[in-house]
């Protein structure tokens, strides 16, 4: 992929695949990772990349900034539009979101017609005249459209045969399948299987490639989040959150009065840097002013100080991070981050200190409830909502104990309760990047046993009862925390500002640290279930092919019967009917090998990984409860 080059709708890069030859296909995966890698002359809005002596793409994206009619991509060789360097070009670009592209208009439907309604044992129920009268009690929710049926069909075996493929065969023209049919689900509306179908086009692309940016556990998420969706509303699943809501890039959000929180800074793995500030409405809302763009960590560091886009433009972030705005005409991303269009008005206003008003508030609550409410999410649950109630930040008061690895270990001030007997939590850096402050700050706190912080973090919802700190400050009503500058108005953003020795009270003031017996169990870490993880991330890096090896093996390595011994028995179950179906072959009437079913394979996939998905949260949730239970 070449960031160089504008998004393009999924249905122009599909499009232009399925117009090629079956010679030329066989090219296409070379020809992009060749063409992916040749400079972009733009001029007049044009965007024209060379291909050879007599070959040129230009693109020219709309409105959007993206390509979303086949019209806008021309080539200049004798086989357009129906040629390798037009889809080459096509497939080097990004893959366009949804909120780039005009919604399609509804075409119009016979809702007695169309609709397939979810099947009821109170259908069959006898009526007439001899039967009582019942109250009469809200319609039950109807079920997906047959076009939606039909389209999630289409993604559930697009997403399959992929599955089966895996990454090295998920090349340009299984990707063109799946974004032909996530563009289907589009058109019938099916937002929720959209998005999750473009995320794992993108996470193929970035494993192809090899970026660095790239997770295999995101990937697998993704796929099982699409299989998920897809198979349930292809069995007429009445689930309204299985549908989703289209994605809007900004909702009118009125009038605010927003306090700062703290600062984060950015640092993608595609080269981007820049700032996130966290603010809090009076009713308690969580909001965000962001301010990235191409850079890197130059551009992070940098744009701490830089001037807030958003109203006049006389505020920067460090300022924003401890004082307060007043917006009128505000406009809201779903995420809560604040838009600075030409309505929107904002003056600066005086901040809250974290020891008053909305801001005091956030660390009132129990840390185990709050984490609580972010892990509740299910398995059905849309992944990008579940993400963000994750992604919400936490306050709480804690009391350092010690350093282990690259955790520091502490324990929850509670209130009320004898001090230092709380909750066993860690805390861990937000980013290990040398540049950012955050690996210093650790540091330095790591050294100051009994010193009692007010943290603002982010739960890692992947750990055992781990926090991610953004920010500290000082617990009031003691002289054993920080004494931070005056300017700092009352608390350090640790990945800006940098946390010195005067900064600490004198040792003899720090009383003695709660004695740790050990370091706390990580049930995550010590459970056989990597075995299962492993069996289930290779089915998506290496295909069907890979996962067919242990049952060929006979089980030789004993996952099975470590897995079984370690009171995992559902865990061995699935693994080994994932690896049973991954081996499976049939022949036909003349003894040959016939091609395997997909079907069957991704189910078996899909069981293994929502169970492991499951059961990796609920022991995330337990070590929460663990450490609850011997505060």
């Amino acid at each position: 992929m070449n960031a160089g080059l504008p998004p393009v709708a999924a249905d122009v890069v599909a499009a232009a695949v399925e117009s090629l030859t079956a010679r030329l296909r066989k090219k296409l995966d070379a020809a992009i990772e060749s063409y992916a890698a040749l400079p972009v002359a733009v001029a007049d809005g044009v965007l024209r990349v060379r291909c050879g002596e007599d070959a040129e793409v230009a693109l020219t994206p709309g409105p959007s900034g993206a390509v979303t009619d086949a019209g806008q991509a021309v080539c200049s060789c004798l086989l357009a539009p129906r040629c390798l360097h037009r889809a080459a070009v096509l497939g080097a670009c990004p893959v366009a979101g949804p909120d780039t592209i005009a919604e399609p208009a509804p075409a119009p439907e016979d809702p007695e017609q169309d609709a397939v309604p979810a099947a009821s044992p109170e259908a069959a129920a006898p009526s007439g005249p001899g039967t009582p009268d019942a109250p009469e009690e809200p319609p039950a929710p109807t079920g997906p459209t047959r076009a939606q049926i039909a389209a999630a069909t289409a993604l559930w075996a697009a997403a399959a045969a992929v599955l089966a493929a895996g990454v090295p065969a998920a090349g340009a023209v299984p990707q063109a399948e799946l974004l032909r049919a996530a563009h289907t689900a589009r058109l019938s509306g099916l937002h929720r299987a959209e998005a999750a179908a473009l995320r794992v086009v993108r996470g193929l692309r970035a494993a192809r490639a090899r970026h660095d940016g790239h997770r295999l556990a995101d990937l697998v998420a993704n796929v099982r989040e699409l299989l998920l969706v897809t198979g349930r509303l292809a069995a007429r699943d009445p689930d309204p959150a299985l549908i989703g809501t289209a994605r809007r890039s900004y909702r009118p959000g009125g009038g605010l009065r927003v306090h700062g929180v703290c600062r984060e800074p950015v640092i993608t793995a595609t080269g981007y840097g820049g700032v996130v500030t966290h603010l809090v409405s009076e009713d308690g809302r969580w909001f965000s002013v962001a301010d990235v763009k191409p850079g890197g960590p130059a551009r992070a560091r940098g744009a701490g100080t830089a001037s807030v886009a958003l109203g006049s433009g006389t505020l920067d972030h460090a300022r924003l991070s401890r004082g307060g705005l007043l917006i009128s005409g505000a406009t809201l991303s779903p995420d809560g981050r604040l838009g600075s269009g030409k309505g929107v008005r904002a003056t600066p206003a005086a901040g809250l200190s974290w020891t008053s008003g909305v801001l005091a508030a956030l660390f009132a609550r129990p840390l185990t409830e709050a984490v609580a409410a972010r892990l509740a999410a299910t398995a059905g649950t849309d992944p990008e909502r579940a993400e963000r109630s994750a992604r919400e930040l936490i306050g709480c008061d804690v009391v350092l104990v010690g350093a282990v690895g690259e955790h520091l270990l502490a324990r929850e001030l509670t209130a009320g309760g004898p001090e230092g007997d709380g909750p066993l939590i860690r805390l861990t850096p937000a980013s290990s990047h040398p540049d950012l402050a955050h690996t210093a700050n650790f540091r330095r706190l790591a050294s100051r046993p009994g010193l009692r912080l007010r943290v603002i973090g982010r739960l890692d919802p992947d750990r055992a009862a781990t926090l991610r700190p953004l920010a500290v400050g000082p617990v009031p009503d003691t002289g054993a925390t920080l004494r931070l500058p005056a300017e700092w108005e009352g608390h350090a953003d640790l990945g800006y500002d940098r946390i010195e020795g005067a900064h600490f009270p004198p040792a003899d003031v720090l009383p003695l640290a709660g004695r740790l017996d050990g370091v706390p169990p990580d049930p995550l870490a010590q459970a056989p279930l990597w075995r299962l993880r492993r069996l289930v991330e290779v089915a998506v890096s290496g295909g069907r092919r890979a996962v067919a090896e242990p049952a060929r093996d006979g089980d030789r390595s004993g996952g099975g019967a470590a897995l079984r011994r370690g009171g995992f028995r559902a865990a061995a179950a699935l693994s080994a009917a994932l690896t049973a179906e991954a081996d499976r072959r049939t022949r036909d009437v003349f003894g040959r090998t016939a091609e395997a079913d997909p079907d069957r394979y991704a189910r078996a996939w899909l069981a293994a990984a929502v169970y492991l998905s499951g059961t990796e949260r609920a022991l995330v949730q337990a070590t929460w409860e663990h450490a609850e239970a011997h505060a």
